[in-house]
């Protein structure tokens, strides 16, 4: 496995530790930590995390929290072949089509999310947090 790409979600649902989707973004997490699988998020999934974030836990610990994050996770850069790609695609979200074409430019071959609509003009593999893991465990 070359790695997997960890949509923006996946990761504001651990750090604002949203009901519904957090045990399952923490078990994510601590596997991907565990296993030491490569994972990685976007240039522009820092800022989106770093803006959101901010607004509720303020900047320290979102420095702190941003950090934490990237002692086992990487970040993929953005260049102008993946925003052009995405400006020309059939993807209804824009940010989900940036992350999609910066981890086709990187040769990743999967995208973790719990929308994986959003990213049905993806030509990468996408799964669920609990796709994943249940795959993890077989």
């Amino acid at each position: 496995m070359k790695g997997v790409l960890l949509d923006t979600n996946i990761v504001l649902d651990f750090a604002l530790e949203r009901r519904e989707f957090f045990e399952k973004s923490k078990e994510l997490l601590l596997l991907i930590n565990e296993l030491k699988i490569p994972a990685f998020v976007t240039a522009t999934t820092v800022t989106d995390i770093y803006y959101i974030l901010k607004k509720s836990k303020g900047h320290d610990l979102t420095v702190s929290f941003l950090k934490g994050l990237f002692d086992f996770i990487d970040i993929c850069g953005v260049n102008k072949k993946s925003i052009l790609n995405a400006l020309n695609s059939e993807f209804h979200d824009f940010e989900d089509a940036v992350q999609s074409f910066s981890a086709f430019e990187i040769g990743l071959k999967t995208i973790i999310t719990r929308n994986v609509s959003d990213f049905k003009n993806s030509n990468l593999n996408l799964l669920t947090p609990s796709i994943f893991i249940q795959q993890l465990k077989e």
